[in-house]
């Protein structure tokens, strides 16, 4: 076993340290120890920098649903592919008020809006930052992916007020030709060096499920921990799959494997919250307590991500208290 990586994660005092020089070997070794070892690691890195009873709850709203230009193969809003999907306009600013007070009531920390554009024009941004200035004034952080931003969009949307920008990597750079071909790997890092810059925080994952190797996982979750500065949230998606996108018809991914790379993301970064993002509906409550334990200390609830179905909110809070877990800003027990 590599002596670099086990001083990282096996002794108290390196188990908290952020580490940006991470190899593509200490990585894959990592993602290939035996599965208790890999929990035990990546458990004792979560208590060292999170109470580890505690889950931070967004809420996703789309607030420009289908006719994405895109053709990422997984997702029913491009139009290249048929899915049944309507597309609709942009949603009026009263109706994410209401939705963004909806969501806050039922715990929700962080209110997140996501448009199916390629890139905004600036009649859409101007728009958008009036929405994400009204959620900020609810006292809600406020996330939102748009697609590819300029310094001048993203300077605007922090100006409104936005705290998050969301822009997923997807996979690995050598798989992602076989996911999407309009939009390339650069033009993604990129766009997440425009929001950094702009003094945004930066929320960026990627999705296990395409049809990707181990190997696309291990140098997924690389990229993503040797980026300048550790995205603040790193959403894991499991591939929700569509009747009609490009990508339906994948095989199931192994739930231990999905465990894996939740486990590794908590270990490479720190200090991140991991979030147990799209693929919730299809999972176990038990898969989903193996992934609570390997690191995960973050979901969207609501019944619909976007366009995919997402678990009820009062299931949701049942699973929490079945398992003594608690959203984050509630009191703890007396």
């Amino acid at each position: 076993m590599d002596m670099n990586v086990d001083r990282q994660v096996a002794r108290p005092g390196a188990v908290d340290s952020v580490r940006t020089d991470w190899t593509v070997a200490e990585v894959a070794e990592l993602f290939r120890l035996p599965l208790h070892e890999l929990l035990f690691r990546a458990h004792s890195v979560h208590r060292a920098n999170f109470d580890p009873a505690e889950v931070q709850i967004s809420t996703l709203m789309s607030i420009k649903t289908g006719g994405c230009p895109e053709d990422c193969g997984y997702c029913p809003q491009s139009v290249h592919f048929n899915t049944g999907l309507t597309p609709e306009v942009l949603v009026p600013l009263a109706a994410v008020v209401d939705a963004a007070r909806a969501a806050q009531d039922r715990g929700a920390t962080r209110f997140c809006m996501g448009a199916a554009y390629r890139n905004p024009k600036p009649g859409q941004l101007a728009k958008i930052t009036e929405m994400v200035r009204a959620v900020h004034d609810l006292g809600l952080e406020t996330c939102a992916t748009l697609g590819m931003l300029t310094r001048d969009q993203a300077a605007s949307l922090r100006d409104a007020g936005l705290d998050y920008y969301n822009h997923n990597l997807d996979t690995s750079e050598a798989f992602y030709p076989q996911v999407i071909s309009t939009r390339t790997y650069a033009d993604r890092l990129d766009t997440l060096k425009t929001v950094r810059d702009a003094g945004l925080k930066v929320c960026c994952g990627g999705i296990i499920g395409l049809g990707e190797a181990d190997q696309d996982r291990i140098e997924l979750l690389h990229t993503l921990a040797t980026l300048p500065e550790h995205p603040e949230s790193v959403p894991v998606n499991q591939l929700v799959q569509v009747e009609g996108t490009a990508l339906d018809g994948q095989a199931p991914v192994d739930p231990l494997t999905f465990v894996r790379v939740i486990a590794v993301a908590r270990i490479l970064m720190p200090r991140s919250r991991v979030r147990l993002s799209a693929g919730r509906a299809g999972m176990s409550d038990e898969l989903q307590a193996l992934c609570f334990f390997a690191g995960a200390n973050s979901i969207f609830y609501g019944e619909q991500l976007l366009t995919t179905p997402n678990p009820a909110t009062d299931r949701d809070l049942e699973l929490l208290a079945r398992l003594g877990l608690r959203p984050a800003g509630t009191p703890l027990p007396a």
